[in-house]
């Protein structure tokens, strides 16, 4: 019976998988928003019937993809920063940024399912949080660890931004200062902009030196956040 129940569950792990590259097709062929379960079961010569009992809806199908991406971008940015623990916090910030640019153009369209335009009619559910909160954390273990060891000068903080920034420091960076965490949720945002910026087009005929422009840019932000690099005193 044991070996039975194992080949269903690696035909179901198989069929699975080959769902979602299909879908990833879609995806970089039609956009998130014209993704189909009638389609992607006609192009995997199964009934509509037969995919339902694997992904019950398309937003379910949408989810496991986001999952997926998010899962994807976050190990990257995980693995840059184990690979880089003995550089200055501003090199570590800056890898970790090249690693997570790297994927966002080895992957233009899972990137755009997980940071583009939000798709018409679908809402993330819980499920996706934990996994989008990869990156996030990877940076904010990178300010964390400089302030512990006394290699990061957080900028000032408006009174008025205060209150949001402890808050913001109590629910998802304890131990890390208001003044940092203000500044860091701001250099996360700038970072996929400039992504985005990158991978939707809007540098077309403006810039050529991207990936220089980008290291420069993020070793800036990492600044902006207090962590030190290897010429600061």
């Amino acid at each position: 019976m044991s070996t039975i129940r194992g080949a269903r569950e690696r035909a179901r792990i198989e069929v699975t998988a080959a769902i979602k590259d299909e879908a990833r097709k879609q995806l970089a062929e039609e956009g998130a928003a014209k993704l189909s379960l009638r389609a992607v079961a006609r192009e995997l010569g199964m009934v509509s019937s037969a995919l339902y009992r694997y992904f019950p809806s398309r937003d379910d199908l949408l989810t496991a993809l986001i999952v997926d991406a998010f899962d994807a971008i976050g190990a990257v940015a995980e693995q840059a920063a184990e690979r880089t623990e003995t550089l200055p916090p501003a090199g570590r910030w800056v890898a970790v940024a090249s690693a997570v640019r790297e994927w966002a153009l080895a992957h233009p369209h899972e990137y755009a399912l997980i940071y583009g335009s939000p798709v018409p009619g679908y809402i993330a559910p819980m499920d996706t949080v934990g996994p989008a909160s990869r990156v996030g954390l990877v940076l904010i273990d990178i300010v964390r660890t400089a302030g512990r060891a006394d290699d990061l000068t957080p900028p000032p903080l408006a009174d008025e931004l205060r209150a949001d920034a402890e808050r913001m420091a109590a629910d998802f960076a304890e131990g890390v200062a208001p003044e940092a965490v203000a500044a860091l949720v701001a250099a996360w945002a700038q970072l996929f902009g400039l992504l985005s910026f990158e991978l939707f087009g809007q540098f077309n005929r403006v810039v050529e030196a991207r990936e220089p422009l980008f290291r420069q840019a993020a070793g800036e932000l990492a600044r902006s956040v207090g962590l030190r690099d290897a010429g600061t005193a």
